[in-house]
């Protein structure tokens, strides 16, 4: 992080989104420093247009000629069957000169290693990086910059940058996902579209109705109780340059090219202003245009703490735009509205009647007045007005006195923002520094240097310079002729003439000149960077389970439980489970669960959270304090506090360490970077299906895997806290009074089904999917492939529920009895059946 005093602008860069060419140029011409986009695959915009692999020469060629970085996005997991075109596609990033490729998948950080040490990677918000810990993880694997989670506060994000010392890319503007990126599988349980691969459903963008202790709660028009308003940071730009940010991301590969032209610009403007000394901030007009493009209401997200109640509202999940008023009376043909905003004729308006799943009515202003007189021109804020819509646009029967009015559109804006990048004219020019030296007899030299990139070209004329009986060749005629520089890239900025005598050179080899150099310095502009690229097999390092029996007998099968509660874990110890996790709500439970599994000769591991957040290293520390067997271990920033400890102190012994699925393994590279990073056992991703998950065992040494058989899937995973929003008087967990320990809350769709939400240490939540998941009938194909350890997951079963199902899957592994047979009996006690989840998706 560089001291601010010697901060300048150019070390502040903007980052803009492009899901087209059009927002490609949007982002150029109005100021962006650098862009990110995808291609056809492998990105987590799967419904953007995107681009083509064939098209990176051209776009690296157009963005590098303005002096823009280009940044691909591969932020998805990469499946076992992909990774030799996922090679191709690196290859072809090298090839055409990207600037870096933004990915999640660590595995994939590992292949791209093997084929270029010096191509520049950007860890993925996706790789759930929130602490200095998890900073540190990647370091070993050379990655230029980290993605930090929007989850991180600015106290944070100067605390990660001051210890973790690595460039920091933080979202500034646009859409926040409610759960954790990276860590969110709700679209993959419910429609099998992985948000991990870019197919995210937006489940949390739907209705729910709050369930307290299993009644219904009144929320009047509240429903959208997982959608937050949308991050807008334009008015705290100067404290995220001072807390170490370099990169400012704006969201929207799948916005309009209006927004991006609007945000990038607005953005551009407020960093250059910090650089200036200007300290007034964008005015309102600016910010209503921001709301214009997109809004669904601005929020800081988490950038100044979390305030629960500020990031959801709940009462609708979509762009509004910019808020107009209230309903006062409706006319015969319009309404009446004191504006809070301006509105003009043409200005499109949607009427709010608290019920966004019902149809509202909207359309086009036809025409404003005042008092019944037709008002020309804009209607200022302040004002009231009757608002008279476009004939078959609205039914005015359908719209109530204080519904609220929003403006959807605004054709004049939009208009403003296409004009900034639909034009021949260069988006952008640049200094040139131009020598001119020469004398009578030779050829006239000149030396042409493109400032800001610092190449150089020399081009001399074709005939030598003669005496001048008239006007000769000074300052002034060369600097009218050298400096006609316009439909070009440049502008003249310096000019030295070393010429001696009076000599002369037509006018039209000084053009011809002019234009062979600008020619020649454009296409070093366009010119790709070089990085070592080497021939790799991507399969080298797999395990070959084709050459090798790997099958497992029953005897040398291991079944684990993990536990949500005491009562689980002392159902568990009476059975033949050796091996039991405790995954608390609180850590204070963590003793008594210890206490029985000693006292019952059981083995134990103690759950981490998720998150790893700055400072909390001191719960990682505890449960070390209560030495524990092993520790699941669920994400990087704790894994690498766990090996620190190791290689700190190795004289101690220390626990077994399994990584969990939100390390989110995908493939045997990935398998193999957490063993040799120092995990024991490793258990895939929840984002496989049955066909992937074959795929990597086979490729994967499946003697140190455990596969979880059956859970409750864990669905969103979120730092926004139902709890606290809609069960308290307060904000944050300082001031909620804790209802998640008096109560238990769930959330039920739109099928009636209701799924628990749980919190725990860092008051963070997860809902899990109502249904259990299982995986019993695969269980004989899994076992031939080699592994030996499968975890039963419990939530909130009882001690007899947990007996039971236990009991079958011990009877399956030893063969008495199908994994079909398993499946038909759990569909048979549960209450709401059963479901293959993911597995055959």
């Amino acid at each position: 992080m560089k001291d601010k005093a010697a901060l300048r602008r150019e070390d502040i860069e903007l980052l803009a989104p492009a899901g087209d060419w059009e927002c490609m140029r949007a982002a150029v011409a109005n100021g962006a420093d650098a862009v990110f986009f995808g291609v056809e695959k492998f990105n987590a915009r799967a419904r953007a247009h995107n681009f083509q692999t064939n098209e990176l020469p051209e776009i690296m060629a157009f963005l590098h000629k303005y002096g823009v970085k280009g940044f691909l996005t591969f932020n998805i997991l990469v499946f076992e069957d992909e990774l030799p075109e996922a090679r191709k596609l690196i290859e072809a990033c090298i090839d055409a000169g990207v600037d870096a490729v933004i990915v999640q998948d660590l595995g994939l950080v590992k292949m791209i290693r093997e084929i270029s040490p010096d191509f520049p990677i950007h860890g993925s918000t996706q790789m759930t990086i929130t602490s200095p810990e998890a900073v540190e993880f990647t370091k070993p694997f050379g990655m230029e910059r980290v993605v930090l989670g929007r989850e991180n506060n600015l106290k944070q994000i100067r605390k990660i940058g001051e210890q973790a010392k690595l460039p920091m890319e933080v979202f500034v503007h646009g859409a926040l996902c409610v759960s954790y990126s990276g860590q969110c599988l709700t679209s993959e349980v419910w429609g099998g579209r992985s948000a991990n691969r870019g197919e995210c459903a937006q489940a949390c963008r739907l209705p729910y109705d709050l369930m307290v202790d299993g009644v219904q709660q009144p929320m009047g028009d509240i429903a959208y109780l997982l959608s937050p308003k949308d991050l807008a940071a334009i008015d705290i730009v100067p404290e995220l340059i001072e807390a170490g940010v370099e990169s400012f991301k704006i969201e929207g590969r799948l916005k309009s090219p209006e927004y991006v032209a609007n945000v990038v610009s607005k953005y551009n403007k407020e960093i250059d202003k910090y650089f200036e000394g200007d300290e007034t901030g964008p005015s309102k007009e600016e910010v209503r245009e921001l709301q214009q493009s997109f809004s669904r209401g601005f929020t800081h997200g988490f950038l100044e703490g979390t305030n629960n109640k500020q990031l959801v509202e709940g009462t609708f999940p979509k762009s509004r735009g910019v808020y107009l008023g209230k309903v006062e009376k409706i006319l015969r043909d319009a309404v009446v509205c004191k504006l809070e905003a301006p509105l003009k004729r043409g200005d499109g308006i949607v009427f709010d009647a608290g019920d966004p799943t019902k149809k509202e009515e909207g359309g086009r202003v036809y025409d404003v007045r005042v008092s019944g007189a037709k008002l020309e021109g804009e209607a200022a804020e302040g004002l009231r007005i009757e608002i008279v819509p476009g004939r078959n646009d609205i039914d005015l029967n359908r719209v109530h006195e204080g519904d609220r009015i929003w403006k959807t559109s605004d054709p004049a804006l939009d208009r403003r923002l296409r004009a900034s990048f639909e034009t021949e004219k260069p988006y952008r020019t640049f200094p040139l520094a131009v020598s001119v030296f020469g004398q009578e007899g030779v050829p006239l030299r000149t030396i042409w240097t493109d400032v800001r990139k610092g190449t150089t070209v020399a081009v001399e004329s074709e005939m030598p310079l003669e005496r001048a009986e008239k006007r000769p060749l000074g300052h002034e005629v060369l600097s009218e002729q050298l400096g006609r520089l316009g439909g070009t890239l440049y502008r003249l900025d310096q000019l030295e003439v070393g010429l001696k005598g009076d000599v002369i050179v037509p006018k039209s080899e000084l053009n011809r000149m002019r234009r062979e150099a600008v020619e020649q310095l454009e296409a070093m502009r366009e010119l790709p960077p070089k990085y070592i690229k080497r021939q790799i097999d991507e399969f080298a390092d797999a395990f070959d389970s084709d050459a090798a029996d790997v099958s497992v007998q029953p005897s040398e099968v291991k079944l684990t439980a993990l536990c949500r509660t005491l009562e689980q874990v002392k159902a568990v110890v009476k059975t033949e489970v050796e091996f039991i996790y405790a995954d608390f709500e609180f850590i204070k439970q963590f003793p008594d669960a210890i206490q029985v599994c000693r006292e019952a000769g059981k083995r134990i591991a103690l759950a981490t959270p998720r998150i790893h957040m700055p400072g909390e290293n001191g719960y990682h520390r505890n449960i070390l304090n209560l030495k524990p067997d092993a520790v699941l271990v669920r994400n990087t920033g704790a894994l690498y506090y766990y090996l620190k400890e190791r290689m700190e102190k190795p004289n101690e012994t220390h626990p077994l360490l399994i990584g969990d699925f939100s390390l989110n393994v995908a493939n045997h590279k990935t398998v193999n970077l957490f063993r040799e990073a120092g995990l024991d056992w490793v258990t895939p991703s929840y984002d496989l299906n049955i066909q992937q998950m074959v795929d990597m065992l086979r490729r994967a040494d499946t003697s140190r895997l455990e596969m979880v058989i059956h859970q409750h899937m864990p669905m969103f995973h979120t730092e926004h806290c139902v709890y606290c929003t809609f069960m308290s008087e307060g904000t944050n967990y300082t001031n909620c009074g804790r209802p998640c320990e008096e109560k238990r809350a769930s959330l039920q769709d739109r099928i009636g089904m209701s799924h628990p939400v749980r919190v725990d240490e860092g008051c963070r939540n997860t809902v899990y999917n109502a249904i259990e998941q299982s995986g019993s009938e695969y269980l004989d194909l899994f076992m031939e492939l080699g592994v030996r350890s499968y975890r039963v997951e419990f939530l909130e079963e009882s001690a007899d529920k947990v007996h039971e199902v236990l009991t079958l899957y011990r009877a399956a592994i030893d063969g008495r009895i199908s994994g079909s047979e398993v499946w038909r009996k759990l569909k048979a006690i549960n209450q709401l059946g059963v479901t293959r989840g993911q597995l055959v998706k």
